[in-house]
């Protein structure tokens, strides 16, 4: 059982590395508008981040847990990683504000808030989304 976890778990921060290039990509892409702030354009990406690994992760690391697809799912995933995106947005808002070096940079502070909720959505996802039996 334990093993099975861990093989979730190593598929899920593949799934949620891609979603960072997804996040990543898109904050710069609206960012280098300048019609949008880093904040604002954090907002926006993380959406499109978050509906990238949610149907990812559906397909490659929960496939026997996953069910069908609704938007009712969808919602429970992200109300399920509200609390690793909360860490994850105030950790990458605290380095914008507040570190001298990385309002030019927030790829770099995507990358550390990202780190910070893993465990956090990994958990919350297998346990409340992605149940076992569904």
């Amino acid at each position: 059982m334990r093993s099975v976890a861990f093989r979730q778990f190593l598929l899920f921060g593949a799934v949620g590395t891609a979603g960072f290039v997804v996040d990543a990509t898109v904050l710069l892409a609206l960012t280098a508008t300048t019609l949008v702030g880093p904040l604002a354009g954090r907002v926006a990406s993380y959406l499109c981040a978050a509906t990238f690994t949610w149907a990812l992760n559906r397909v490659i690391t929960f496939p026997d847990r996953a069910g069908r697809a609704s938007p009712a799912q969808w919602a429970r995933f992200l109300g399920a990683n509200t609390v690793g995106a909360l860490a994850n947005f105030g950790i990458y808002t605290w380095l914008i504000l507040e570190h001298p070096l990385l309002p030019g940079q927030p790829v770099v502070a995507v990358a550390i808030g990202s780190l910070s909720g893993l465990a956090i959505n990994f958990t919350l996802s297998r346990s409340l989304v992605f149940q076992a039996g569904r």
